[in-house]
């Protein structure tokens, strides 16, 4: 399964996504940059940034790759990175992709994740290729 992230200068979603076993590719860290347009099924890796409930939680990265319609067309999931300081704003950013582009939110993490975590995604995105595989045939 195609994961693809955007992760800021801190490298916090980068880091995490170079320990998957699933290829990956990284959103430009600039918003001036060209998007990637995606034409398989991939799933979504976003972190949530903000000082507010509904401020800015959506990176503008991820906002531009998603206003590519067929980019819209093949998320069909996505997973949030966050810290758990945020409180109820924990991973808002996953909550608020999912809802908009009627997709589930596959998994939360806190920070770079946990070699825990890493193995619990790439066990889920091993599922999803599978039941993704079987309504194919």
């Amino acid at each position: 399964m195609l994961v693809v992230y955007y992760s800021s200068g801190s490298e916090y979603t980068h880091r995490f996504a170079g320990k998957l076993r699933h290829p990956v590719l990284r959103l430009p860290l600039l918003t001036r940059s060209e998007t990637l347009h995606v034409d398989e099924p991939f799933v979504l890796i976003t972190p949530t940034y903000g000082a507010g409930p509904n401020r800015g939680s959506v990176p503008r990265q991820i906002i531009k790759f998603l206003n590519v319609k067929a980019n819209r067309d093949n998320l069909v999931g996505v997973i949030g990175a966050g810290n758990t300081n945020f409180g109820e704003n924990y991973c808002k950013a996953a909550h608020i992709v999912a809802r908009k582009c009627q997709v589930p939110v596959l998994y939360r993490f806190e920070l770079l994740g946990t070699d825990d975590d890493v193995d619990s995604v790439d066990e889920g995105l091993d599922s999803l290729c599978q039941r993704l595989r079987t309504t194919a045939i």
